[in-house]
C-alpha cells in the first residue's frame, strides 16, 4: 500500500494524534502484533472477549512504532506515533475505504450461504486473464478482514474482487459501503446463519444488501435456480443477472457431467453461443459458481473466451473438495464449512469419485437453529438415496443424518452414529481400507479435520 502520514490519518479516522510526529510515515496495516513489522500501523482490535491493546508492547518489542488505539493509557511509555480514535475497528475501516477509493479499481463483491469463497475464487481466475488483480485471502469476509485484503493491494492492480460474509442484518451493507463494488454476486439464499436470523426471508434480505449501494452503473449477478433468489425481476435501477439452469438464464448451464475427483464438465450458453467448459475442481454445484464468475468477467470487460481459459486455472481456497490419498484410500476433504445443500452436493462428488467402497463422515451443521433436526434429516434420506457402502456421523446434531438415513430407506446395518469424535476414534481401527473414498464433512467449528489427519496417519 502507499504510504500515510499521520497528519492524514488523524484527518481521514476522525481521531486525534495523542503521540509522535504528524509527519511520521506508515507503509502498511498489520492486526496481528506478531507479525506486525517496522513501519506497519498495529490497529488493535478489541472485540467482545479480547481487548489487543494489551498486545501492543509486543508489538512495540517487534520494532512497531505507529500505533491507532481507543485506550490513550495503551500507549503510555512508549516513543511512538499514535491516534486516539472512539473505535479502533471503524477508524481504520475509514482508512481502508480511503486506500480503496483511491486505487479506481474494477470490483466484485460476492455473497451467499453457501458457494461465497469458491466463487470469489473463479471470479479471481477469471479477472486475472485480463487484469491484475487483488483477491481476499483465505475467508477474509468479515470487516476486519476485508480490511486486510485491502491494505495488501498495490497501486499497480487494476482488478478486486472481494468476500462478504455476514452474522446480522446490516453487515454486508456496512462491507460493501468500503467496497462500493461494481458488480455484486450472489451465488445462493439457504438456510446458513438462521439460527441468528430467524429466516430464510431475512437472510434473503441480509444477502441484498450487497446493492445497497447500487445504481444504474451496477449490476447483481444471481443464481436463477434459487427459489428466493429467482423472484428478484430485472426492473431494478441496476442490472440483474441470472446464471442457472433455466431457460431465463442469460448464463445458461447445460449438460454437466460429474466426474468426481477428476473435476466436472458443462455447457454454458451466453448471447448466442455455448461454450464447453471443463474444471478441475470437483463437485457438480460448480458449475453453477464457474458460470457466475463468468457473467461477473464479462461485466467488466472480459470475453468469455478469456474467462474461460482463467477457470481452467483455477485453485480453491482451504478444505473445500480437496482430496488427499494415502496408499491405496482417497479423503474427501471438505471440513471448511457445511451445510444441508452442501453437504448433500458433497455426497454426489463422493459417488463420482472412482474407487471400491463410497463411505461418508459427515458432523453436525452449525446455526441452523430450529430447522437443524429437519436440515439433518434431510441430508441422511438424501443419502439413503445413493449409492454409498457405509453413513458414519459425529457429533450430536448429527443424529439426525443417521435417522434420515433409516427412514429414507437406507439399511441400519450400514450406519453408525458417535456422540464425539473421540468414540469414533476408539472404533476407527479397521474401519478403513485401500480402496476406499471417504467423504469428511461438517461445520468448521465441529473440527473434523482431525478425523482427515487421523487416517492420514495410521
Amino acid at each position: 500500500m502507499r504510504k500515510y502520514t499521520f497528519r492524514e490519518i488523524e484527518e481521514i479516522t476522525g481521531g486525534r494524534q495523542i503521540a509522535g510526529s504528524p509527519d511520521a510515515e506508515i507503509d502498511g496495516v498489520s492486526f496481528d502484533s506478531r507479525e506486525v513489522k517496522a513501519g506497519e500501523l498495529f490497529v488493535p482490535v478489541v472485540g467482545e472477549v479480547h481487548d489487543a491493546h494489551k498486545f501492543i508492547p509486543g508489538a512495540a518489542e517487534r520494532g512497531c512504532s505507529c500505533f491507532l488505539v481507543s485506550d490513550a493509557a495503551a500507549v503510555n511509555g512508549l516513543e511512538c506515533s499514535a491516534v486516539l480514535v472512539e473505535d479502533t475497528t471503524a477508524g481504520i475501516l475509514k482508512l481502508a475505504k480511503h486506500y480503496l477509493d483511491s486505487l479506481s479499481l474494477k470490483k466484485v463483491a460476492v455473497t451467499g450461504s453457501i458457494g461465497k469463497t469458491s466463487t470469489r475464487d473463479m471470479v479471481y481466475a477469471v479477472l486475472k486473464e485480463k487484469y491484475n488483480t487483488g483477491c481476499s485471502k483465505k475467508n477474509y469476509n468479515t470487516e476486519v478482514g476485508v480490511a486486510m485484503t485491502i491494505f495488501s493491494f498495490d497501486e499497480s492492480m487494476e482488478a478486486a474482487v472481494l468476500e462478504t460474509g455476514m452474522d446480522c442484518l446490516g453487515e454486508i451493507s456496512r462491507l460493501v459501503n468500503i467496497i462500493r463494488p461494481d458488480v455484486g454476486i450472489i451465488t445462493y439464499v439457504g438456510t446458513s446463519h438462521i439460527e441468528r436470523l430467524g429466516s430464510r426471508e431475512n437472510i434473503f434480505k441480509a444477502k441484498m444488501e450487497i446493492t445497497d449501494f447500487f445504481g444504474e452503473n451496477n449490476t447483481l449477478v444471481i443464481n436463477g435456480d434459487n427459489d428466493m433468489l429467482a423472484e428478484i425481476r430485472d426492473d431494478r435501477e441496476y442490472a440483474v443477472i441470472k446464471a442457472g439452469s433455466g431457460e431465463d438464464a442469460q448464463y445458461r448451464v447445460s449438460d454437466v457431467k460429474d466426474f468426481g475427483e477428476d473435476g466436472i464438465e458443462y455447457t454454458l450458453t451466453a448471447d448466442g453461443k455455448s461454450h464447453l467448459i471443463r474444471l478441475n475442481v470437483p463437485g457438480a454445484h460448480n458449475a453453477l459458481n464457474s458460470a457466475l464468475a463468468v457473467a461477473a468477467g464479462v461485466q467488466l470487460g472480459v470475453s468469455a473466451e478469456e474467462a474461460v481459459a482463467g477457470l481452467c486455472k483455477i485453485e480453491l481456497t482451504g478444505r473445500r473438495l480437496k482430496i488427499r490419498e494415502k496408499g491405496g484410500m482417497k479423503v474427501i476433504d471438505d471440513t471448511y464449512n457445511a451445510s444441508p445443500e452442501s453437504m448433500m452436493s458433497a455426497v454426489t462428488t463422493l459417488v463420482n469419485t472412482k474407487g471400491k467402497r463410497k463411505i461418508a463422515v459427515l458432523g453436525g451443521i452449525n446455526e441452523l437453529g430450529d430447522m437443524s433436526e429437519r436440515g439433518h434429516h434431510d441430508v441422511g434420506v438424501f443419502a439413503a438415496g445413493q449409492p454409498i457402502d457405509f453413513l458414519y456421523t459425529v457429533s450430536e446434531p448429527a443424529e439426525a443424518i443417521a435417522r434420515g438415513f433409516v427412514d429414507g430407506g437406507g439399511d441400519p446395518e450400514r450406519v453408525r452414529h458417535y456422540d464425539t469424535k473421540a468414540d469414533f476414534f476408539k472404533e476407527m481401527d479397521g474401519m478403513f481400507s485401500d480402496g476406499d473414498v471417504i467423504l469428511i464433512k461438517a461445520s468448521r467449528g465441529r473440527e473434523l479435520e482431525e478425523i482427515v489427519e487421523k487416517i492420514l496417519e495410521d
